[in-house]
């Protein structure tokens, strides 16, 4: 059987293992009523659903919730992803052919054929709440990062002597300066008592009077700018990267209850967080969809004729711009910790550099290194062990 999956309808069609047709091409609604109708249609042909296949293509949150009530109803069922659909459709006919019912059809004739199809398990299923964390994760911070550079922008503006007063701008104290204190001239004016005990409460005792002062006499020297339009969004920026922070912990101790409970030997990786270790784990998902750890580079983007670029002189490494963009944003972060922590992978590295490959092109020997590390330790249940 097999739907094609749209977002107010799914067209279906349903055959038996001989090839008969047990139902025609036929229309579902997106709600519980059709999804109903298709459970009754199928209940109608098969009591014994062990026997029953059910195919969907891949088609994003489309497919999401016809997927959790197929399995919840205790049906095998498959997700093809839309290439291999069109690919398989075009070898059975050489008309370009394509509408929603010929696609139903194409589905369902894929699962009576040969290919070798993996069934969605329910823990692929609810791997997907994994995966929605570390997405929406990744996405507040890369969102943090831009306010954190208008901050730096502003700044520039305003008080731009600040800067080479701190290590960072982007510390409590600094933030809690400015966001009371929004510009050079605030600072400059300010009163010393109360500059010195926000600093002090704010950096948890590690700034006082003494840093207080030294603001205060770079304020008043400052060629900052007095843009109180500049000085208000300066405010509300801060005040935005501060709710943005308590989100990003809220979803981080999301992801870390899901992460106990899966007891992965990832995370026995030095230098892989779980919060790389998540990311990972979610956007490879079933390690059993692959057959070998160049199957999850190719996955990646990150595929094996990708590297061969390092064995000419002055050339960056290319790195094809396919495949799961989070899991290659994860692997390729985790590698370069783990060749920091680890030292079989600092050596694995600092061989490939001693070769005259370029930084990024060692890397990326070292991220193929780390994923077949990753499979065979997925695949055995066993925790890392160093090679040194």
């Amino acid at each position: 059987m097999g739907p094609d999956v749209a977002k107010d309808k799914h067209d279906c069609f349903i055959t038996n293992s001989d090839g008969e047709v047990l139902f025609k091409p036929f229309t579902i609604s997106n709600n519980r009523e059709g999804f109903e109708n298709l459970f009754q249609r199928i209940e109608s042909v098969s009591d014994d659903f062990t026997k029953v296949k059910v195919g969907l293509e891949a088609t994003g949150h489309y497919s999401y919730n016809l997927l959790g009530f197929l399995l919840d109803k205790g049906l095998t069922t498959y997700v093809i992803n839309p290439l291999h659909t069109n690919l398989y459709r075009k070898s059975l006919s050489l008309r370009k052919t394509k509408t929603d019912k010929v696609d139903s059809r194409t589905i369902a004739t894929m699962m009576m054929s040969d290919m070798n199809l993996k069934s969605y398990s329910d823990t692929s299923y609810h791997n997907e709440e994994l995966k929605s964390l570390t997405r929406y994760r990744f996405d507040k911070v890369k969102e943090r990062a831009k306010l954190k550079s208008s901050v730096s922008r502003l700044v520039c503006i305003l008080f731009p002597e600040l800067e080479k007063l701190v290590p960072t701008l982007h510390m409590a104290s600094v933030y809690a300066l400015l966001f009371e204190f929004p510009s050079a001239d605030a600072v400059a004016n300010s009163h010393l008592t109360r500059l010195s005990n926000l600093l002090a409460e704010s950096s948890k005792g590690r700034y006082g009077k003494d840093t207080a002062v030294m603001f205060r006499e770079a304020a008043r020297s400052s060629i900052g700018s007095h843009m109180p339009a500049k000085s208000l969004e300066l405010k509300h920026t801060i005040k935005l990267i501060h709710e943005l922070d308590a989100e990003i912990e809220e979803i981080e101790n999301e992801i870390k209850s899901i992460m106990d409970e899966i007891h992965s030997p990832i995370l026995t990786i030095p230098g892989i967080s779980y919060r790389m270790g998540a990311m990972i784990i979610a956007e490879i998902g079933d390690f059993s969809r692959f057959d070998s750890p160049d199957k999850i580079l190719a996955y990646a983007g990150m595929s094996p004729s990708t590297y061969q670029s390092g064995q000419l002189d002055n050339c960056y490494s290319h790195m094809e711009k396919r495949g799961s963009r989070y899991l290659r944003y994860a692997l390729y972060n985790a590698t370069k910790y783990v060749c920091h922590w680890d030292e079989s992978f600092a050596v694995y590295l600092a061989k490939k550099r001693a070769e005259g490959k370029h930084y990024n092109v060692a890397l990326s020997h070292a991220t193929k290194k780390l994923v077949r590390t990753i499979y065979a330790m997925e695949k055995s249940g066993q925790p890392y062990q160093s090679a040194s």
